[in-house]
Parts: C-alpha cells; structure tokens; sequence
C-alpha cells in the first residue's frame, strides 16, 4: 500500500488504476469474510450512508438513539476498508467519550469492526492500526493543542454541542485535515445552538442530514419508547433531543442566545481578579433520579466585570460533590466558598467544612424565589458585563432554556441533566 506522499505523486491515471486495485482488493476480502453478521450497506437505512456530492463536511444533526455512533463508525470502516483513508481523527468531548463511546462503545469502531478487518487498539498511544496499515488517533476537544501539529484524511467529530472549547478544537482539526486529495469530515451529534453548530451549518460545503429518534424505532428499548419518548415528544425539549432540531431562544428565558455571542463575552484567559468564590447549590439527594450539585466558580475583575470560570456542577452523593468543591477551589485559589442551605440545612455546612476546611465557608437561605434571584443576574448578561472562561455548553443551554415561571431550576425537570 503506498503511503499518502507516495500516491500524491502518482499521474491522475495511475491514481486511477490505484484505487481500482484496492476497490478489487476490498472486494476480495468481502467475498472470504467468514464473520455472520450482515454487511453494513445491507442493513443502513438511506439516512445513514454518505451523502453524494463533493462535500467536504457531512453533519448528522439527529435525534438520541438515531444510530450516530453507528453511522460514523461504519463509514470510518467503510474508507478504512477501501484505502482511500490512511490516516484519521476521532474527536470526542473528553478522552473518555472519544475511548467509552467512538471505540469502545456499543456501536462503536471495535463493535463495529468485522472479524477479518479489526484494529489493534492500543488505548496508552490512543491508536488504532488496522491490518492494512491506516491509524486513528483519538483527541480530546478540550486539549485542541494536540491537534497542532498532525495530519489527517478523516475526522470523525462526535457531539460537538458539548465541546468546551469548540470552536478552538474544530480549527485545530480542519488545519490538520489536509491530507490526500479528498479529505473529509463526518460531525455527529444531538443539536445546540453553539457557536460551533452555527459555524457548521453556514459553511458552504457542509452537508446535514436530518434524523429522529423514532426513525430507529425498531432498534430502541420499549420500554424507552414508551417512557422517554412518549413524555417528551412534542414538548421543545424533545424536538430538540427526540427529533434533532436546532431550536433558538426559549420564549419568555432570562438569558438569550446573542448575549454569549456579544463581543468580549468569551475569554481565552481570565484578567487580574479581586476576588473568586465557588457557588453550590446541593441538590436534595444523591440518586441517579436527582437532580445535579450546581457547582459554579467565577470572579471579580479590576475592571468591575463579572467573570464565570468554570463549570464543574455533577450528580453525585454529598462526599462527591464535596470533593469537588474542594478540587475547584484549590485549583482557583478561591477565597471562600458560598453554599446554599435550602436543601440539607446543616448537612451542608458540615461536608464543606470536613472535606476543605482550609477554605473560609458562608451559607446562604435563598429566601426569595428563583426568578427574582435570577433577574439581575441576566441583567448583568444583557448589559454585557459578563465574561465566561472558554465553551460552557451545558450551562449555557440550560441558561437558555430556563423559564421563570416554570417552577423548577434549569432543566431540573429533564432526564438528563438539571441544575
């Protein structure tokens, strides 16, 4: 097989001739694959086979459970088994969602991978090799400076929308796509509208293909459909989760979608702060049905700004959430910590000051209600006198999403998230 220089020297017919040879060779090896499962183009619904055209990006905008993670990994085998990629980046939010769900999740490349086709997974060098010589690298968007530097044919970038540092990871990869003579990129994901979705879906050579939980129907739990999907299909969350929708401001939110797009909002780096406290808000118990710890730091700049740091908020169990309000707080060098004692009263009090008690605590009683608690806050925002600290998408999205008079904290209410 001749590497990616060697072919880049090759005359337009000899390139020809080339891919003929490893389409016949890939034929081959169909025909004597002994593994019993059905072949991929046998079974894929049209929804789920790359689009035709000269794209250079293909986005999967569809709902949880459309097969997204299949799709992209069945066409990352698909060029793989083909030659015509040699080289790829396997993008996730963190290191463990690229490993726990593009490699080594249920429909991820190694699930997917036929008997005669599997790749040699080495997680410590994050790579895979398969047999005729092509690699895949897996990245962290949150680390876009590992992007610096290699080169790719392929990129496989999976749920965007919760990528903290979105925009920075995805021009990292696209300086690094430059391999080959067609290099593309496949982007699968539930939809928000962030800055990088928008970014996307404008750009001239992206394709976007559209999908809904219910068109794999026949594929999905019953007991999903007839409890997750039955509650919230039809309600806005569910157009956006159920059928891949990607919906604008929330009538009648505090806080918009154009005040994390002023200008100055977003910083890469935090100016000279006077002060810096962590913000909990503990939920009322520690089941997987509960609500998560809001857990927030943010600062006061020289300049009268208000600076939101980080968001580090979790569902776990008082000790969990403890521990990690003690891990932000070290790592910012807070100057106090401020919890809010409506649901655990003492208990509250008690954890922070066993787990950090280096760290100075003040306890609050919210003794007003939300919406009156919130309304100056996204005062601040609409003024523009608040900056955040990279990509915050969760908590940007449930900002967005939030309505005062629902009764509830931001997307409390959802299965998936709440604060």
């Amino acid at each position: 097989m001749l590497s990616q220089i060697e072919s880049l020297r090759l005359s337009p017919r000899q390139r020809s001739r080339l891919k003929l040879v490893e389409q016949l060779e890939a034929e081959q090896a169909r025909s004597t694959d002994t593994d019993p499962r059905p072949h991929w183009r046998d079974i894929a619904r049209p929804d789920q086979l790359p689009p035709p055209g000269d794209w250079r990006v293909w986005l999967v905008q569809a709902g949880r459970g459309f097969g997204k993670t299949r799709t992209a990994a069945e066409w990352v085998l698909e060029m793989v088994r083909s030659g015509a990629s040699r080289r790829i980046a396997l993008l996730g939010p963190t290191a463990a969602d690229t490993r726990d769900v593009m490699v080594e999740g249920e429909s991820g490349i190694l699930a997917c991978s036929r008997d005669s086709e599997r790749p040699l997974y080495e997680p410590s060098k994050r790579r895979l090799t398969w047999p005729n010589g092509a690699v895949a690298t897996t990245y962290s968007a949150d680390e876009p400076e590992r992007l610096r530097g290699p080169q790719h044919d392929l990129l496989w970038g999976d749920e965007p929308a919760s990528w903290r540092r979105g925009v920075d990871a995805w021009d990292m990869a696209m300086f690094g796509l430059r391999l080959g003579n067609d290099p593309r990129a496949l982007v699968t994901g539930t939809p928000k509208p962030v800055p990088l979705i928008r970014q996307l879906r404008a750009l001239p050579t992206t394709v976007v293909t559209y999908g809904r939980t219910l068109d794999n129907a026949a594929n999905l739990a019953p007991q999903f459909l007839s409890s997750i999907v039955a509650k919230y299909e039809g309600t806005r969350l569910g157009r956006q989760e159920l059928d891949g929708e990607l919906l604008e401001d929330t009538p009648g939110a505090l806080w918009q979608w154009a005040m994390f797009a002023a200008e100055g909002f977003r910083i890469e780096a935090p100016p000279p702060l006077t002060r810096i406290v962590v913000g909990v808000d503990p939920a009322a118990s520690s089941s997987s049905e509960s609500d998560e710890t809001g857990i927030i730091v943010a600062g006061l700049g020289r300049d009268g700004r208000g600076y939101v740091l980080a968001d580090a908020t979790l569902r776990g169990t008082p000790n969990e959430w403890g521990q990690q309000v003690r891990g932000a707080a070290q790592s910012w060098k807070a100057d106090r910590i401020i919890a809010e004692r409506n649901n655990g009263g003492q208990m509250v009090e008690y954890v922070l000051k066993t787990i950090a008690p280096q760290i100075p605590v003040t306890t609050v009683w919210a003794s007003r209600g939300k919406q009156t608690r919130a309304e100056p806050i996204a005062a601040l925002y609409e003024q523009g006198r608040v900056s955040h600290l990279g990509q915050m998408p969760e908590l940007e999205t449930q900002l967005t999403s939030w309505m005062p008079d629902s009764g509830t904290s931001p997307t409390a209410s959802t299965p998936w998230s709440g604060r």
